[in-house]
């Protein structure tokens, strides 16, 4: 059986229309950030084990940006929201 994403703009889809973007957890630094700041937003990332956000991109669908809260070991989905509506809310 294929898995399965559920967008929140054009329903359950095949992952196979997705293009996984990477971790959606590091904050952007601002533009006067120190420049440790700023290497370890570009080269230091966490590889954790388990439940992990992520931004996936739409791109055989809607092209929407999503962030998509799964396992990284089972592959199940708990969560898929908008990645703007999701950054509007945590603001």
């Amino acid at each position: 059986m294929a898995s399965l994403i559920s967008c929140p703009h054009c329903g359950v889809r095949p992952k196979e229309e997705f293009t996984i973007r990477g971790d959606a957890t590091p904050v952007r630094p601002g533009p006067d950030a120190p420049e440790e700041a700023w290497f370890a937003y570009v080269y230091l990332r966490e590889n954790p084990k388990g439940r992990i956000r992520e931004s996936w991109h739409h791109t055989s669908g809607c092209r929407r940006f999503l962030i998509v809260e799964r396992d990284n070991v089972t592959h199940e989905v708990y969560s898929v929201v908008d990645a703007a509506q999701a950054k509007e809310a945590a603001e």
